[in-house]
């Protein structure tokens, strides 16, 4: 039953990553010079390449510096880490495999979402020339992109973590999966430190290219806000990509992969000898992925004013979906009734945690 629970989490991750590079496929497909005329695709493309040019620029750059962090960090969670109740075991070697992982997954999160975004939001700006339906469907689907490759790498990422953990520290034995489960929050601490620097690195740039276009451009030049001339403009757009778009996804990561970890070690604890609760946190967001799929095929627009009611029926259908599904699994996974902490427990309160959160 272990690997059938491993088997469809992998399965249902490589669903999520084959859905986002379907929906970056179909973003890329709308020509950047759809209903424009020559003039105006031409200033629309040097535009369009500018900001993406300085977003991967600014990435690189950022992606260097955060290389040398890890590194660096990673060898003191080699010093550091260590469980006195295992002394044949060096826990902090492990944990900064996991560690290292889980940044270059948070890396590769916040660079899908960033190229989808330079790529969505001028193909995004030509179908809003056509109507509402078509800029939505564009702009939706290149948040797709992000959204499906970010939990698909996630929760891959986990179950690779974690099959390979489970092997190298296989002489802990099952009683110690707690240990196992503290050495694969690693995974989870890489994630939230590459967000910490992506969000914070990427905000302060485009707040200062945001400043500087306003004191240069409207008080001093008298050039429009938001005008391309300014090239501090440009540099806000970068620094909108970079930081609400490549920090965002690097954050969303680091929520989603940390939140599990947590969850993991606590089921550990409970849950030591039963390795299809254990990975029942890492399932709730593999689930996520077809449910979602779905919600976004229910849900479109035809005027303006449908737009913010669709995006409630987004959130407002998953969570009904996730609800209903999660129902069966948490009892097929989760045992009736366990201990924790010397009081009994069920399976339906841990479903009524899930619900209510």
């Amino acid at each position: 039953m272990t690997g059938i629970t491993i088997t469809l989490t992998t399965a249902l991750s490589l669903l999520g990553l084959a859905i986002a590079f379907f929906y970056m496929k179909k973003v890329t497909s709308v020509p950047l010079d759809m209903g424009l005329d020559e003039k105006d695709a031409s200033r629309l493309k040097f535009i369009h390449g500018a900001i993406a040019q300085g977003a991967m620029a600014f990435l690189k750059q950022e992606y260097k510096f955060l290389t040398i962090f890890m590194v660096c960090f990673a060898a003191i969670i080699v010093v550091l880490v260590d469980d006195a109740h295992t002394p044949d075991t060096r826990e902090g070697i492990y944990t900064a495999i996991a560690f290292l992982f889980g940044g270059a997954i948070s890396i590769a999160s916040g660079y899908i979402g960033m190229k989808v975004a330079t790529k969505g939001n001028a193909r995004t700006t030509v179908s809003a020339k056509k109507d509402i339906s078509h800029a939505f469907d564009v702009a939706l689907n290149s948040g797709a992109v992000m959204g499906f490759a970010l939990v698909g790498l996630a929760t891959l990422g986990m179950v690779i973590i974690y099959v390979v953990m489970k092997f190298l520290l296989a002489d802990l034995g099952e009683e110690n999966n707690h240990i196992l489960m503290e050495v694969i929050a690693g995974f989870g601490l890489g994630g939230s430190t590459i967000a910490l620097f992506a969000r914070v690195g990427g905000g302060i740039f485009t707040k200062a290219a945001d400043v500087g276009a306003d004191l240069v451009g409207k008080v001093e030049q008298g050039i429009p806000e938001d005008d391309p001339r300014n090239p501090a403009v440009i540099a806000d757009n970068v620094g909108d990509n970079v930081g609400d778009v490549a920090g965002m996804g690097a954050d969303l990561f680091g929520s989603c992969a940390e939140s599990t970890c947590a969850a993991m070690v606590i089921s550990a604890v409970v849950f030591a000898a039963d390795p299809n609760a254990l990975l029942y946190p890492i399932l709730i967001s593999a689930v996520g992925i077809p449910v979602s799929l779905l919600t976004k095929l229910l849900v479109g627009v035809k005027k303006e004013e449908d737009v913010a009611p669709a995006l409630m029926k987004l959130l407002v259908i998953s969570s009904v979906l996730m609800a209903i599904v999660m129902f069966f699994f948490t009892k097929m996974l989760i045992p009736e009734s366990f201990q924790l902490g010397g009081e009994t427990y069920s399976s339906m309160g841990v479903y009524g945690c899930f619900l209510s959160g």
